[in-house]
């Protein structure tokens, strides 16, 4: 796959409800130009609420988009949607989630992102004044030739100097197939361990806009090389 995103930021939404833009400009081409072609910028959306329907959970739905086609047209879509809810007292969430989407190569070669489906359980808290939570999960990845396999995912974030200073983030971590059913991988064997993290820290500017950075770190996912790659960025970040 070229690019996989599974994180979350449940606890960057302290309101309850909220939804932001970000704007990022990616130096991956700078950082490491032998794997990649060209800097180029990006763009996400996020909406999350707090509540579900039985008012014990909370949604969310991010959509990110790689502007690294030619000329800057968008080369990557991604799209995640996750849910968590509880029946019960103990502050231990089901937790519910999908991911996927669709690229494009310089050659104007088609592919898919993977779907993702993953069902398992969550534990949010809070800590020395930061929110963190941890999940596992069950994840079914539907490759020509499915995967079932453990994910665990944790989230942090956290606001100093009354959230004028923002760090936030998340790491994912799972294993998955290496015979993905196609002509690249069919003579693969066995699973390989996987992340992506993405710590970020924003400035509060005025009126909802942040400025600030994310570092975009892969291992197994742009590359099969045993290598981690670290890719940051400069971006602003409207919320509202």
């Amino acid at each position: 796959m070229k690019f996989l995103l599974l994180a979350a930021f449940p606890m960057l939404c302290l309101s309850g409800l909220s939804q932001n833009i970000q704007f990022h400009y990616d130096f991956r081409h700078t950082t490491n130009p032998d794997l990649n072609p060209k800097n180029f910028p990006a763009f996400s959306f996020e909406y999350f609420k707090n509540t579900d329907t039985v008012g014990n959970g909370s949604f969310l739905l991010k959509i990110n988009a790689q502007l690294d086609g030619t000329r800057n047209n968008t080369g990557q879509v991604f799209t995640q949607i996750s849910q968590s809810l509880k029946f019960w007292k103990p502050k231990i969430y089901l937790s519910l989630s999908y991911s996927g989407g669709l690229g494009v190569t310089p050659s104007s070669y088609g592919f898919y992102i993977a779907s993702s489906f993953g069902v398992g359980v969550s534990f949010p808290f809070r800590w020395n004044g930061a929110w963190i939570a941890t999940a596992l999960s069950f994840r079914y990845n539907a490759f020509n030739r499915p995967s079932y396999d453990p994910q665990l995912t944790f989230y942090f974030g956290k606001g100093f100097f009354n959230y004028g200073l923002f760090c936030a983030g998340s790491f994912v971590f799972w294993t998955q197939n290496k015979n993905q059913g196609n002509e690249d991988t069919r003579y693969l064997k066995g699973k390989k361990f996987a992340f992506f993290g993405d710590p970020q820290l924003w400035i509060k500017i005025k009126n909802g806009f942040s400025a600030g950075s994310r570092i975009n770190v892969y291992y197994h996912l742009l590359t099969d090389d045993d290598q981690i790659q670290i890719y940051p960025t400069i971006g602003i970040k409207y919320q509202f």
